[in-house]
């Protein structure tokens, strides 16, 4: 119904791409108009394939030798991510493409300066590593026509207001401009009026978590956090889990805990080198781990099918990481569970979810054996007093019994 080219489609057939979702089937039609856009919509809805099928289809029918596209993407596993729905989706096309991001050795700079040299048809990059090759004086981007700027409220909550405007300080400004984000605050409307023309608009289901996950809170004292979390993964089989936690620490701390307790699980966080986060996150895709115990790089820039269940080992401070760390379960047509494990201090920050989200998530009883929980008041003093000096974690801490 796109019109797109015959190779595009047979790349889509073997995927199993059979119809369009809504941010797709709205963004399309817009961008091989040659509109700039803004597009605004939920994790988890389809929004890489919304901006990538119309860009692989133009360059698939000009045949264009030299850097088309830019996108920039904050973090090294989202612009990998893109890199590998890209290949998925132009198999049959001559379209090429390169993720540039900071981590590799030396042989991946090399091919990186080769392909921004000779032009690769698509660039996906990380602002900083890109910034280091603009640099250095041989990026040939004088003819680019597409510029794009995926999870941008990420880019500007990371930092990277400043990196992206000199980013664009080397683009043709007669190119077309498409901003993807999740969610909409001032600051991305001020950073569109910068860069877009008379943009069109797409806003899908703002905020919001996805229907088909069911969402439940248990009210906990931090030493109660370790029983819970082994009741829950025993409780059924579960072939895929995600544990999401607030430091780099309690990640170390509750992937220990959870192999004493004989669990299959790995853990990810910026610590690890590049090829180590990629290993791990291979083996959690394959099943080979089941379960992945990771901070908030991971709540956003991971396509993985059929995890079953989320868990927040602590509340995230920003209301809008919730709705990312638990739009990792229900993808797509999918179903799924997340849990979030709340102590005192965290009652204030999850009730602003609940404000954001207009839903009021049901408070689950903790099971007998590891007694009462505190009351659930996030008017109370000790529920608005924001512990930021919380001192050692208790993640590895032996519950309390009854």
């Amino acid at each position: 119904e796109f019109n797109l080219t015959p190779s595009l489609l047979e790349g889509l057939g073997a995927m199993g791409f059979n119809e369009p979702t809504p941010i797709q089937a709205q963004a399309i039609p817009v961008i091989l108009d040659n509109k700039d856009l803004i597009a605004c919509a939920q994790t988890g809805t389809g929004k890489t394939a919304a901006y990538l099928l119309p860009i692989i289809h133009k360059l698939a029918e000009s045949k264009d030798q030299h850097i088309d596209t830019l996108i920039i993407a904050p973090t090294r596993e989202l612009a990998v991510q893109i890199d590998q729905q890209m290949e998925g989706f132009g198999y049959f096309t001559p379209v090429s493409s390169l993720a540039v991001y900071g981590g590799g050795d030396g042989n991946a700079f090399d091919r990186e300066k080769q392909a921004l040299k000779e032009g690769a048809n698509i660039i996906i990059a990380t602002p900083g590593k890109l910034i280091s090759h603009l640099n250095m004086g041989y990026v040939k981007i004088d003819k680019l026509k597409h510029l794009i700027l995926d999870e941008a409220d990420r880019m500007l909550d990371m930092g990277f207001h400043d990196d992206i405007m000199k980013i664009i300080s080397y683009l043709p400004k007669d190119r077309q401009t498409l901003l993807f984000s999740a969610t909409m605050p001032s600051k991305i409307r001020e950073l569109a009026n910068k860069l877009l023309k008379a943009p069109e608009e797409i806003s899908l289901a703002l905020s919001k978590p996805a229907e088909r996950i069911f969402q439940a809170a248990f009210s906990v004292y931090d030493n109660q956090k370790a029983g819970l979390i082994a009741h829950l993964l025993s409780a059924k089989p579960l072939k895929s889990v995600i544990v999401f936690c607030s430091t780099k620490s309690s990640v170390k701390q509750i992937e220990k805990m959870l192999k004493d307790e004989k669990f299959n699980v790995a853990s990810i966080s910026s610590d690890l080198e590049q090829h180590e986060r990629e290993t791990v996150l291979r083996d959690f895709k394959n099943r080979t781990v089941n379960i992945l115990v990771a901070t908030d790089i991971v709540s956003r820039g991971i396509d993985i099918d059929s995890i079953d269940l989320v868990i927040n080992y602590n509340v995230p401070g920003d209301a809008e990481d919730y709705i990312h760390r638990i739009g990792r379960t229900a993808r797509a047509s999918s179903k799924g569970v997340a849990f979030t494990f709340i102590n005192e201090q965290d009652q204030f920050n999850f009730n602003k979810i609940e404000t954001l989200m207009e839903k009021e998530v049901v408070k689950a009883p903790l099971p007998a054996h590891l007694g009462s929980g505190p009351v659930y008041d996030p008017s109370s003093k000790k529920a608005k007093t924001r512990n930021f000096g919380r001192g050692k974690s208790s993640a590895g801490r032996k519950p309390k019994r009854a």
